[in-house]
């Protein structure tokens, strides 16, 4: 009797070689992703401190004319930023500062650097969280439509959609939001964010929502144009048109089929483009006013706020590294062939 081999769903799970030690393969395997997160953090300083040094003298830059006229002022600025020692000294005293917590003392108003931009991170953070909760499943959703309606009409429409808002800037969407909601057209939205001293963007509902629907309307196109890709992918793969044989109807084919092997690409891109919004998040807090890190960088670049601008751009690259390593566990928790090469 000629025997027909069962196709494998690539999402069951696989069970690991006998005689091998699951737990200790993880651990030496996140420690080294670790480790190279943390090089790519170190490397990352050395480049934000080199940069900053190369833009010139500082305390020049903020003095302007007074620069010669007022040699008390310029003793104290490069007492402040270690200017009489060498270049490798300052780059380890600031970098020891860093590591315990006091990246050093503003220029601009000669307070803690880390007093002033603790609250704007946490709103940045909200920002950020309120944009990928309300993106990804729609993101989804609009992948799914795509995929079910494929090379027909509905796809056509929605890819052309998707790739015209792909190619306009993210302060240009903010434009035409403002334009249409706050301005010219409707009166719905305030066109800049409400934030008190003492309080928080979020205290003004409404003033949270054209910041937040801009970085949703530019992060989408990418989202769901790579989920419906492999969305298609799989679903012409053996082992769905064999569940289609089954006589599985198409939309449970579609949820616990096709849309959970196209989760792990997914994550992925969603990582990506959430490491995007921390550095895309400049142009939209400095358009609508928002108090976040992006707009703070913006001014104290403007100020040559060097401890300020250092500070600023550590967190951002830290908050990038650490969303992609994220990213790449959650990809290997929810592949179980990858657990399994990991744990062998």
């Amino acid at each position: 009797m000629t025997q027909v081999a069962t196709l494998q769903d690539p999402f069951e799970e696989v069970a690991p070689p006998r005689g091998r030690s699951g737990g200790a393969a993880w651990a030496v395997w996140l420690s080294r992703r670790i480790g190279l997160a943390v090089l790519s953090l170190w490397l990352v300083s050395v480049l934000v401190f080199l940069a900053t040094v190369a833009l010139g003298d500082p305390v020049r830059a903020i003095l302007g004319r007074d620069y010669n006229s007022n040699p008390g002022r310029v003793a104290q600025l490069e007492a402040q930023l270690n200017a009489d020692q060498g270049i490798v000294s300052r780059y380890f005293s600031w970098l020891g500062g860093l590591l315990t917590g006091d990246p050093g003392t503003s220029l601009a108003n000669q307070q803690p650097v880390w007093g002033q931009i603790s609250a704007n991170v946490v709103n940045t953070l909200v920002l950020v969280f309120l944009s990928a909760i309300v993106m990804i499943p729609l993101a989804f959703g609009i992948a799914m439509i795509s995929a079910h309606y494929r090379r027909r009409r509905p796809d056509t429409v929605i890819q052309t959609v998707l790739l015209a808002l792909a190619g306009v800037p993210e302060f240009v969407i903010g434009i035409l939001l403002v334009a249409t909601f706050s301005t010219t057209v409707f009166h719905i939205f305030p066109a800049v964010t409400i934030a008190t001293p003492t309080g928080h963007p979020w205290d003004t509902p409404k003033g949270m929502v054209l910041p937040v629907l801009t970085l949703v309307i530019a992060v989408t196109p990418y989202v769901s144009r790579i989920v419906r890709a492999t969305l298609l992918e799989v679903l012409d793969s053996d082992y769905v048109e064999l569940a289609r044989l089954k006589g599985i109807p198409e939309p449970v084919v579609m949820r616990k089929h096709a849309l959970l092997n196209a989760i792990v690409p997914a994550i992925q891109v969603i990582g990506l483009q959430l490491a995007w919004l921390a550095g895309g998040v400049v142009l939209v807090e400095t358009l609508f006013a928002y108090p976040g890190v992006g707009r703070q960088l913006v001014d104290s670049v403007r100020n040559h706020d060097v401890p300020m601008v250092q500070a600023l751009a550590m967190i951002i690259a830290a908050f990038y590294i650490v969303v992609n390593l994220v990213a790449d566990i959650l990809s290997i928790l929810m592949t179980p062939r990858a657990r399994t090469a990991i744990s062998g």
